[in-house]
C-alpha cells in the first residue's frame, strides 16, 4: 500500500511516497512560487502513483474545521499570493482519494508522537515545537490532535523580557515580541547582523533565546502537562537544548514534577527532518482504517 505525504512550506513543498510503517519510497522538493504553478507540480507528481490515501502538513494559518465552507483553505497567511488558497480542494478534485489535512506542526507532532510509540515509549500525550523561519507547536493527546475552533498558535505567545534584550522591539508584524517575534531565525539577523548559523553558540543571544523558549516550554507544562516536549526547526541545537533545559529548571523551580529534563525536552526522533512525512503517512493511514 502506497501513501503519499506533502509537507507545504512557505520556501518549499517535500513531497514523499511511502508505506504503512512508515518507509519512504520516493520524495521530492518543489519551490514554492504560485499557488497554481505550485500544486499543479504536487498534482503531476502523485500521478505517478497509485497512491491509497494522503496527508497534507500544511502552513498556515489554515482552515481546519471540517463545518467551514473554507475548511482545507490556506486563510490569513503572509505568504504573498497564498491567501484564500483551496488548497485541498484543488488537490481532492485531482486525485480523488481520501486526504488528511492540518498544520505542519500538528503533522510533525503526529509524526514524533508516532515515532515515540514505534519506540515503545508508552507515552499518550507530545508537544513539537519547530523553531526556524517561523514558530509553531502542535499538540498530541491520546492520539488527538488539540485544536477546536481552529488550530492553536502557540508560536505567539506572549513571554517576560530578558533584561539583557529589552531593547529588541521584536519581528512578528502582528504582536512585535511575542515567542516567534523573539527566537524565530531572522531575529538573529535583526539582533546581530549575522544569519543565525554565522552566530558563534557562545554569543549571549543564544541564551537569550534559550530564556524564552524555556518560557514557552513552562507555560506548555503548566497548561497541559505533556509526557514530552519536542524542539525541531532550523534553529534548533543540541547546545540550545541543553540551554533550554537549564533555564527551563531554573524558572521552574521544582514547582511540578516533570521526566528527566534530557527526555523531556528532546531533539526529534524522526532522522532528516522527516517528522511531518511520517506524521502525514500516519494520519492518511488512519483514514483507511476509519
Amino acid at each position: 500500500m502506497l501513501l503519499g505525504s506533502i509537507e507545504a512550506g512557505g520556501t518549499k513543498f517535500v513531497c514523499a511516497v511511502g508505506n504503512e510503517d512508515y518507509q519512504i519510497k520516493d520524495q521530492i522538493q518543489i519551490p514554492t512560487t504560485t499557488p497554481i504553478e505550485t500544486l499543479t507540480q504536487v498534482v503531476n507528481y502523485f500521478k505517478q502513483f497509485e497512491l491509497a490515501a494522503l496527508g497534507i502538513a500544511s502552513f498556515g494559518p489554515i482552515e481546519i474545521r471540517k463545518t467551514s465552507p473554507k475548511y482545507g483553505f490556506i486563510t490569513t497567511t503572509p505568504k504573498p499570493g497564498w491567501r484564500d488558497t483551496d488548497f485541498l480542494g484543488l488537490i481532492k478534485k485531482e486525485l480523488k482519494i481520501p486526504i488528511s489535512w492540518t498544520t505542519d506542526v500538528n503533522g510533525s507532532a503526529f509524526g514524533e508522537y508516532t515515532m515515540s510509540t514505534l519506540f515503545n515509549e508508552k507515552i499518550n500525550s507530545l508537544v513539537y515545537y519547530t523553531i526556524g523561519t517561523g514558530v509553531g507547536a502542535g499538540t498530541v493527546i491520546d492520539g488527538h490532535l488539540i485544536g477546536g475552533i481552529g488550530h492553536p498558535e502557540m508560536g505567539h505567545v506572549l513571554l517576560k523580557r530578558h533584561p539583557d534584550d529589552l531593547n529588541f522591539k521584536g519581528i512578528c508584524p502582528y504582536h512585535g515580541d511575542c515567542l516567534e517575534g523573539l527566537v524565530a531565525g531572522p531575529t538573529f539577523e535583526t539582533r546581530t547582523g549575522k544569519k543565525g548559523e554565522d552566530v558563534p553558540l557562545t554569543d549571549k543571544t543564544w541564551d537569550i533565546m534559550a530564556y524564552y523558549i524555556a518560557q514557552a516550554a513552562i507555560q506548555t507544562t503548566l497548561i497541559l502537562r505533556p509526557n514530552k516536549i519536542v524542539f525541531g526547526g532550523g534553529v534548533t541545537n543540541e547546545t540550545l537544548l541543553e540551554k533550554i533545559r537549564n533555564e527551563f529548571q531554573r524558572i521552574l523551580n521544582g514547582y511540578v514534577e516533570v521526566p528527566p529534563l534530557d527526555q523531556y525536552i528532546a531533539p526529534p526522533q524522526a532522522a532528516n527532518n522527516n517528522s511531518a512525512n511520517i506524521g502525514n503517512f500516519a494520519l492518511a493511514y488512519r483514514l483507511l482504517l476509519e
